[in-house]
């Protein structure tokens, strides 16, 4: 608890919370669209437990509900998350050590806890951001999805209250401050005009992973050290 205490100062856990609450509240908008188009109570509330992972299940609930393949919807979350790979890489460490705690944070591993964890120098900083910001938003997100779904059993159109928008207004928000950076503006320019270019040609998910071309706008080689 101290060493927790020592790592995670007030700057951090605020900045933590905030992307908690935010989360939750999207989380309540996820529950209630899901249910307000017809999957039962119980579907949302499963999937953000087993699955995790909101763009996944925003893209699994959207393709169904418009007469999609269940199976096409399941392949298409896959290649959105498959993210996740590099970020295993990038935060391979501070995982630890053992199959149940590697299984764990695997499980808890969002875009928000791996950004709050690469941003921190010390080892043991990374790590407390990295669990607490994933464990946080986990308890948020799920008590969010339990209230949407209960309030979408009430609610007829999701579209009146603007649910649907909330999901990506935090995105948008989360990335808002890394844009001041120039070649990371170029980088996220350069992606979106590839996705919305492959958006009327191919499925749902890979114009996501094309994007991810954008990065390479970003890349700066690493200078060699003065010998």
């Amino acid at each position: 608890m101290r060493s927790t205490q020592r790592t995670l100062d007030r700057d951090l856990l605020r900045d933590i919370a905030l992307v908690c609450l935010a989360d939750g509240i999207v989380g309540l908008s996820y529950g209630a669209i899901a249910v307000g188009e017809g999957f039962a109570v119980w579907v949302p509330m499963l999937m953000s437990v087993v699955v995790f992972a909101g763009a996944a299940q925003f893209m699994f609930i959207g393709l169904v509900a418009a007469g999609g393949n269940p199976i096409a919807a399941v392949l298409a979350g896959l290649l959105v998350n498959a993210r996740h790979l590099p970020f295993g890489f990038a935060v391979g460490d501070v995982l630890g050590r053992g199959w149940g705690r590697r299984i764990a944070g695997s499980h808890l591993m969002l875009d928000e806890n791996v950004a709050f964890a690469l941003a921190q120098d010390d080892p043991a900083r990374r790590r407390v951001a990295y669990w607490t910001c994933g464990i946080g938003v986990f308890v948020c997100w799920n008590a969010g999805v339990v209230a949407g779904a209960v309030a979408g059993t009430a609610i007829s159109d999701t579209d009146l209250f603007g649910l649907d928008a909330a999901f990506p207004a935090v995105l948008l928000a989360l990335v808002l401050p890394a844009l001041k950076d120039r070649r990371t503006r170029l980088a996220a320019l350069a992606g979106a005009a590839v996705a919305l270019a492959a958006s009327p040609f191919l499925p749902a998910g890979l114009p996501v992973l094309l994007a991810l071309a954008g990065v390479l706008l970003a890349w700066r080689p690493r200078e060699k050290a003065a010998p």
